[in-house]
Parts: structure tokens; C-alpha cells; sequence
């Protein structure tokens, strides 16, 4: 496979989408496990 001379913007840019991505899916687990602990708290309140 030859990506010819842009070779390294076209794999940074790659790499930088990959980052980006795995960010979003980190940050969306994270404020899953939040909004989880938080319902769980109200639930507790009202007992």
C-alpha cells in the first residue's frame, strides 16, 4: 500500500481520529457509571 508523499499526514491523521474516538467512548462510559451511581443515590433519598 502506498500512500505516496502525504503518507505520514494521512496516518497522523488516523492516528488522531482513533485518539479522538477512543476519548469519546471513555468519557461516555464514564459519565454512564455517574449517571448510574447518581440514579442509584436518588433512589436511596426517597426510601
Amino acid at each position: 500500500m502506498d500512500l505516496g508523499p502525504h503518507g505520514g499526514f494521512i496516518l497522523a491523521a488516523y492516528a488522531f481520529t482513533a485518539l479522538v474516538m477512543a476519548g469519546l467512548v471513555l468519557n461516555a462510559l464514564r459519565d454512564r457509571h455517574a449517571q448510574r451511581r447518581a440514579l442509584r443515590a436518588l433512589g436511596d433519598d426517597r426510601r
